[in-house]
């Protein structure tokens, strides 16, 4: 296994390279710029993101190139999921608490409105027609971590594994197992999982909680945070598809989704029941 030699943080969250190759200050700085320059776009934390300006009022706001692979993903979840996963979730996660100030103070929900009737996306181009709170936490966090990959693969590193505080990629000629860690007991596994030149994104109710019971998966149509599945699993190509698909699972049937995506998955549900694909490639405790 290749040492962690670069620790950072990056959107509230630890993150780690492990390679046996010696980044640079200049590679290092290269990779720090561009985290700024997605989190200056994506962020609705930031008081100075793009993102803010287009809660704010409605308008035509230019994004970034990156935009075009993020949104284009974001609407094929938004059509495979039936519009459960949307990044127009955004004012019904902060009007739950979980807004710019860290508040934790619930406001009154409304409905969360349909994309079609919201904004339209013309390539870098996006047209609101009305403020509306945009996030992307869904994947963007996968989608970062593909862009870093990137960035290695220009600086012609081609071992590596890029540690997200759950949602991972691996690059190298070595087999990577990963621990698959229970969502309510830390220190727990409940069984591994083979990463090889691949992504594993994992996500869970236990993550970014608050209050009674509040935390980040909301379901747009109750407007309250899923209560069945507990914790998701996701190995695939890329990290930016992993990261969403772990979060749509929270809500679709995974045998639809496989209809649009290639991946495997492991989910666990309340009653402490796990379901997963056949195709899995790892072993469960």
């Amino acid at each position: 296994m290749p040492r962690p030699n670069y620790t950072f943080e990056a959107f509230g969250t630890p993150w780690s390279i492990e390679t046996n190759y010696e980044l640079s200050e200049s590679l290092k700085k290269t990779i720090q710029e561009r985290i700024e320059q997605f989190d200056i776009t994506y962020s609705r934390f930031r008081k100075d993101s793009l993102v803010t300006k287009i809660a704010k009022k409605e308008g035509m706001f230019t994004l970034p190139d990156d935009s075009l692979e993020l949104f284009s993903f974001y609407r094929q979840l938004y059509d495979v999921t039936g519009g459960k996963v949307t990044p127009l979730i955004g004012d019904t996660i902060s009007n739950a608490g979980y807004d710019a100030d860290y508040s934790f103070t619930e406001k009154q929900q409304q409905s969360v409105p349909s994309w079609d009737d919201t904004m339209i996306w013309n390539g870098v181009r996006l047209t609101t027609k009305r403020p509306v709170i945009l996030d992307v936490g869904a994947a963007g966090k996968g989608y970062m971590v593909d862009i870093i990959s990137e960035i290695l693969h220009k600086h012609d590193i081609d071992d590596y594994v890029i540690d997200a505080s759950g949602d991972l990629k691996h690059k190298g000629e070595l087999e990577n197992m990963v621990g698959l860690e229970h969502p309510t007991k830390p220190g727990i596994i409940i069984g591994t999982v083979s990463v090889q030149n691949k992504s594993l994104c994992s996500s869970s109710v236990s993550r970014r909680s608050w209050g009674n019971g509040m935390h980040h998966v909301f379901d747009p149509d109750t407007l309250l945070p899923t209560n069945d599945v507990v914790a998701t699993w996701v190995v695939a190509e890329s990290t930016l598809v992993a990261d969403g698909l772990a979060t749509a699972l929270f809500f679709t049937d995974p045998v639809h989704l496989r209809e649009t995506f290639k991946y495997d998955y492991v989910r666990m549900f309340a009653d402490g029941s796990v379901e997963y694909s056949s195709f899995f490639e790892g072993g469960l405790f």
